[in-house]
């Protein structure tokens, strides 16, 4: 399933990596004409490469570069003026001239073999990922959490917890089995608030248990279905180990990925969404050296880190005491997700955002493997402890007399 790859940030990311992962991105843009079919050719591409052992076959990814070149050229004349074609086209050139690739040659992409006719019953304990460890190691697995929400704030799987500009996309999970890319957006002109307002799951093939799914949500639409209007994995014997539940017809939705131990959820609260996970170890790990940048497993990069008090001593919306008093209201506990729902408040004047700190604790309660560690406290065991308002005071008088 891949070997275990240390957290880490990473400020750099190699050439050859950003333009497979913008590849990526591009499938999911929607500003494409209805006659163009470049959205068929990048996701043709995609799922012809996305197995790791024909990614690292030259020969066989020079083919499947061909054939996206090829594509492309189909379809380049109701595609003048497209920016997802002419970036496709950049990114084939490019890869083309890395990999060495010859214009000329086989342009035949692998292609998925079949679901074989195999007894149902054994297939589908085997796409039930909690029995297949039990019965190898004799007891059950261990389970992470990872939550994002409002202006983001990140909790990833080690326990950190951030708050990241991120303006834009960016992955939240990028493994051998899910990608998760959120895109966030300011919530509106008067305010240096973002919030995530669309997200991209793709549930990868994966041989008898479940065909590739993938689910789009953006505020105003959340669908209990995947892109293709299925509620499950497909027609594979392991199909059911993959579905999705409508919690909150249009705002609330489960996703059950019980052959990689996954469950996931994803709400819309007010004007933004969020995403909560818990997910098998084993399975959070399987990602190669490339994969590394995704927001549940290091974080954002030190240089898309918000400082709080910066940040917050900018903010003319809501006094600190407003704030507190409505986030307590709602989280009983003075803790991480309490002083998040503060930020929120001050960085947006909406007092709806409390609602995004709330239920990310509510998730976290359900999905977090450890209760005791449920509750993340910014302050340290020793030393002299600095709360929220008594930061904002001396960042606003370092600001008055040029300090800061």
């Amino acid at each position: 399933m891949g070997r275990p790859t240390s957290r880490r940030y990473l400020s750099t990311r190699s050439s050859d990596s950003v333009l497979f992962k913008t590849v990526l991105l591009l499938i999911f843009w929607k500003q494409v004409d209805a006659q163009c079919k470049i959205v068929k050719c990048n996701a043709d591409y995609v799922a012809a490469v996305s197995n790791p052992r024909i990614s690292n076959n030259n020969a066989v990814f020079c083919n499947a570069l061909r054939a996206y070149s090829q594509c492309t050229r189909n379809t380049a004349r109701t595609c003048r003026g497209d920016l997802v074609y002419h970036s496709a086209v950049h990114i084939i050139e490019d890869r083309m001239i890395q990999h060495n690739c010859s214009k000329v040659g086989p342009t035949t992409p692998p292609r998925r073999q079949p679901p074989q006719p195999l007894p149902d019953g054994p297939i589908k304990q085997a796409c039930d990922y909690d029995k297949v460890y039990r019965e190898k190691h004799e007891t059950g697995p261990k389970y992470l959490h990872c939550g994002v929400f409002g202006d983001p704030h990140v909790r990833t799987f080690s326990g950190d917890f951030q708050t990241c500009r991120v303006n834009g996309s960016w992955p939240l999970l990028d493994n051998e089995y899910l990608f998760v890319q959120a895109t966030s957006a300011q919530l509106h002109q008067a305010s240096n608030a973002t919030a995530i307002s669309k997200l991209t799951i793709i549930f990868k093939n994966m041989k008898q248990c479940i065909d590739q799914k993938v689910y789009q949500a953006e505020v105003g639409n959340v669908p209990a279905a995947f892109d293709d209007g299925s509620v499950n994995g497909g027609r594979r014997a392991g199909g059911s180990s993959l579905t999705i539940h409508e919690k909150e017809p249009g705002k609330y939705i489960e996703i059950h990925a019980a052959y990689i131990g996954t469950t996931i959820r994803v709400r819309q609260l007010g004007r933004q969404l969020s995403f909560s996970l818990r997910m098998a170890e084993e399975i959070s790990r399987a990602f190669r050296e490339e994969q590394d940048l995704q927001l549940c497993v290091g974080g954002c990069p030190s240089s898309q880190q918000i400082s709080r008090t910066k940040d917050l001593s900018r903010t003319h919306t809501l006094s600190m005491e407003s704030a507190r008093s409505l986030c307590r209201e709602r989280l009983a506990v003075e803790d991480m997700y309490f002083e998040s729902c503060v930020f929120d408040l001050l960085i947006s004047g909406n007092v709806n955002m409390t609602d995004a700190a709330f239920h990310a604790l509510e998730d976290a309660r359900d999905f977090h493997p450890e209760p005791g560690t449920l509750h993340i406290f910014s302050r340290a065991e020793k030393g002299p402890v600095l709360s929220l308002s008594l930061i904002l005071v001396i960042a606003l008088i370092g600001q008055t007399y040029n300090f800061v």
